[in-house]
């Protein structure tokens, strides 16, 4: 044997470790999640992710490869945040509710501790369709758009661990029906003076823009609030919490939900 070989020899038995690590520490990952649900402990704990970067830090401090390895170590925290997700949902969740609401802002926080992957419905059908989401409507009318709605919430029931951001999508009955065959419909509540409070410096709202009051949105919000809570599966009002605090609630009702399913 040449000293390539006995090169690659060795190569292979350091991916036969890495290999078995790897299943390892995956099936620790569930283990850790069956004894967080078992327990009835706190399931989203990113502290940990930054005690593991400061670990990675200080361990590579100095040495060669110290960016390769760490790209590694970021791939291998991203899927077990999807294996936690795996376990947890075997459903897409879809946020909805007003406009600050803070759909986006959950969504933000569970692609970033689940590493789920984040529909914007409107983002994503004014993209396809090259204008934007007024343009649509001025063009092709409400329906062509409410159309377009539910088309992608068909096309969302083939996927799993998605996170869909549906906005207005429940005042449509047929896309509650859509939403409901792959999804858990979690609306998220806040008051009219909260809601006020984190739109106020926003100018992509044209349906507040010229009436940015605490009346005008309370008469909104009071028109939809009906089909919102016909729609969703559980409501979480999110004044006064945190993301973290938020979405530890959205997990906990979830899989109480499920459990008594």
């Amino acid at each position: 044997m040449n000293q390539l070989e006995i090169l690659r020899e060795s190569l292979g038995q350091c991916d036969e470790i890495i290999l078995d690590a790897l299943i390892m520490r995956n099936r620790i990952v569930e283990d850790i999640m069956a004894y967080k649900e078992a327990n009835g402990l706190q399931i989203l704990q990113p502290e940990q992710e930054a005690k593991q970067k400061e670990w990675l830090e200080n361990r590579m401090e100095g040495r060669r490869h110290k960016d390769e390895v760490s790209d590694v170590f970021e791939c291998i925290r991203t899927n077990s945040k999807r294996i936690q997700a795996r376990k947890l949902f075997n459903y897409n969740i879809v946020l909805i509710g007003f406009m600050g609401a803070g759909k986006s802002t959950i969504s933000d926080f569970l692609k970033n501790v689940f590493a789920m992957d984040v529909v914007e419905m409107d983002q994503i059908i004014a993209q396809r369709q090259g204008m934007s989401i007024s343009d649509i409507f001025e063009t092709y009318g409400e329906q062509y758009f409410r159309d377009l709605e539910t088309n992608l919430l068909i096309e969302m029931q083939s996927r799993s661990n998605v996170v869909i951001s549906g906005g207005g999508t429940p005042m449509r009955e047929c896309n509650v029906v859509e939403m409901k065959k792959n999804g858990r419909v979690v609306l998220l509540t806040a008051k009219p003076e909260t809601i006020l409070d984190r739109v106020k410096n926003n100018h992509d709202r044209p349906l507040i823009e010229n009436n940015k009051t605490v009346p005008f949105i309370a008469d909104l919000m009071e028109k939809r609030r009906a089909k919102y809570e016909a729609a969703a599966d559980i409501i979480i009002e999110t004044d006064g919490k945190n993301e973290l605090e938020i979405c530890e609630e959205l997990v906990h009702r979830l899989r109480t939900m499920d459990e008594e399913k």
